[in-house]
Order: structure tokens, then sequence, then C-alpha cells
């Protein structure tokens, strides 16, 4: 019996990234050592990486080391790799020797000259072609390839252009195409980097139209635009909007007549998110909020008065509290106020600064830590 070529389809990686000031490197090695035990488990022909492998163009050393000991080890599975750059990467340095790492069987695409020629690799069924269609700014794209038009239609459907032909010449030959960018009936989340700069943003299912499998990579939640053109989203969550993701990676199959279907992993979750709120007193002390004790929180207080020191309260109970919003309760917006200054004392000025913004005038205590703070800046000021 014939088996499928099996494809794990990952994304978004953001290696170096961090979490509201957290430091990610470690869950994100451990990402990767579920990654490769899964290859193993999953017996996957081809890994296929989307794009953000980093999370900046000059990523940190540790990001670097961690990246390279991946390849390395999911090459030692004895499955290829295929990837492609993406927005938050470096296009003209992760081309950097792409001639010598191919010949190790991983191949990274991030260049426009090389979108239409494939990576070819063959099953018992034949040759799957793998086009590596890295992030494309539209400026770019439009003057290397003189395009009439802007945006990343334009770009991306010239780019679907050059694997088309190509694919042509290649009677018989499945394809599967790497693909960074924003298709329409997607949806973002927070952590995603805005990339509508350039004309419009949004590209159309429909411009991948006469290939097996789009791999996408850019959106950070999951999700399936037709039944061969997918996105896996992050295997973490960068921002709080991700609270209800499912992370983790397409496990994919091609038979001999293209896309058999795709299953749906987990990855490792580090710590769970939530979003939280109400009055302090309630959170601390209600059994209800107990069970977030050990997540990453992002707390709305709802007191009709800005409490005292509520983030040093908070973690006390919950430890990991990463963002803290306001919210009063029975209380109209509050919306910017001008005061007139000149002439008022700088004590008065700031008194009634915090009265506004904190709803409470300030203590004895504070007008005296202020009135030490106007001190010391004349003294300075009498010194220049």
């Amino acid at each position: 019996m014939s088996s499928p070529m099996r494809l794990l389809h990952t994304s978004d990686w953001h290696l170096g990234r961090s979490f509201h000031r957290e430091n990610l490197i470690d869950a994100q090695a451990e990402f990767l050592d579920h990654l490769v035990d899964a290859i193993h488990a999953e017996r996957i022909d081809v890994v296929v990486v989307a794009g953000d492998l980093y999370d900046r163009a000059l990523p940190p050393v540790d990001a670097v080391r961690l990246f390279d000991r991946a390849l390395g080890r999911i090459r030692a599975t004895g499955a290829r790799a295929v990837l492609i750059s993406g927005n938050h990467d470096s296009m003209a340095r992760m081309a950097f020797a792409t001639d010598l790492i191919d010949a190790s069987g991983v191949h990274l695409r991030s260049s426009l000259d090389g979108i239409g020629t494939p990576v070819v690799i063959d099953d018992e069924h034949g040759p799957v072609a793998f086009y590596g269609i890295p992030y494309l700014e539209p400026e770019i794209a439009r003057h290397h390839w003189g395009l009439p038009e802007r945006g990343h239609p334009a770009a991306v459907g010239h780019a679907m252009d050059l694997v088309r032909t190509d694919l042509a010449q290649r009677p018989g030959t499945r394809s599967v195409v790497l693909s960074h960018a924003f298709v329409t009936g997607g949806e973002a989340s927070d952590s995603e980097r805005d990339i509508s700069v350039g004309g419009a943003s949004h590209v159309p299912a429909s411009v991948y139209d006469g290939v097996d499998y789009v791999a996408l990579g850019h959106l950070h939640g999951r999700q399936t635009i037709t039944p061969a053109v997918r996105y896996p989203g992050s295997p973490l969550a960068y921002s709080f909007s991700e609270e209800h993701h499912r992370k983790g990676y397409w496990v994919v199959d091609l038979d001999a007549d293209g896309f058999a279907g795709a299953e749906f992993a987990d990855a490792p979750v580090p710590r769970p998110l939530a979003r939280i709120r109400g009055r302090i007193d309630q959170l601390l002390t209600g059994p209800e909020w107990a069970r977030y004790t050990g997540h990453w929180l992002q707390v709305t207080l709802t007191d009709p008065r800005r409490p005292a020191q509520p983030m040093d309260r908070l973690r006390e109970r919950f430890p990991h509290t990463l963002m803290l919003d306001f919210d009063p309760e029975g209380t109209p917006d509050r919306r910017p106020v001008t005061v007139a200054v000149a002439e008022r004392p700088e004590r008065e000025v700031v008194a009634d600064f915090v009265e506004w913004a904190r709803g409470t005038a300030a203590t004895p205590a504070e007008r005296e830590l202020v009135d030490r703070a106007v001190e010391e800046v004349r003294v300075q000021e009498g010194t220049r």
C-alpha cells in the first residue's frame, strides 16, 4: 500500500521575541524540541516554515543559535526542510549562502529572483515542487519586476504567475507554495506587524489557484481559508488577543493526486493567557479567580477610583500579571482636559493632574514628594 508524502506546516516562530518583557527563548526552545519529536512520531517527510523565522531583522545571538540548532536537528531526523523569510526577517540576510545550505537538504528561500524555481522532492508517487514566495514588500517587488500596479495583490499575483509558468513545464508534478501574506478572509490578532504600506494589503485566495497546497504564514491564529490554503498560526501566543487560540501546526498529506487532507496538532503551552476584569478587592479575594494564579494576565480594574499600588497587590495573588488597565464603573469616559497653568505654582498643577488621573486627591506624603522634586529642579536650574 502506497504512503502519502507527509508535510509539517508551521510558521511565525518569531525567535527572539518577548511577551510583555517575559523572555520566551526557553518556551521557543521547548516548542522546537516538541517539533523534532513530532517529525519522528508523524513520519514527516518535509517541514515547511512559512516565514517570520525571527522576530526582527537583526535577531539576538541566542535566537540565531536556537535557529541553527533547530535546522540541524530537523535535518538529522531525515526530513527535508523548506523555509521562507517573512516581514519580520531580513530578506537579504536570510538569502545568504542558500546554495551551500541547499546541499544539506535545508532550503531557505528569501529572494525575488528564485520564486519561479522550485525545490523538487520525490516520493513513490513522483516529484513534488515546493515554491517559496517570501514576504514581498510591494514597492520593492513593483520596481524589481516592473509591475504596473501597486500593492500586495499585484506582487503576489506576479509571483504566482512565475510559479504557474514553471509548473506548466512539469506535467504530473504535484505542487506546494509557501507564502507569507495576509489572505482575504483571514483574521488578524494584535501581534502581527501591519503590512498595509504600499497599497492594498489583502491578497485574495484565488491568486493561489492551480497548486495542490498553499502553506501560509503571517497571521498568528490557525485558519483554513480553503481546504488547501491554510495558516497554522504562531506556535506561541504573542498578544493577549490570542487568549483563545489553539497553538500548533498542520500535518498535511499529499497522495498521488495532490492534497489528501490535513490535521492540526497541538504545541506545548508554556503558560495560559487570560484577560480578567473586576474590582481589585473582588479579584484578590474571590474564589472564582483562583484558577488564574498560574496564568499570564491582562487585568482591567473597574474600581470607581484607582486603587493604590494595584500592580504590587495583584501580583501577590497573580504573580504573572503583565498588563494593567483601568475602566472605572459608573463613570463617563475620562476625556483630556485643558487647564491653564500659567502663573500657577507647580505643586498645584501636579496635584490637579493626580486628582484628574486617579480620581482622588494626592496624599500628604505624595504632596511632600512633589515639593521635594520641585525644589530639586529649582536648585539644578539655579546652578546652570
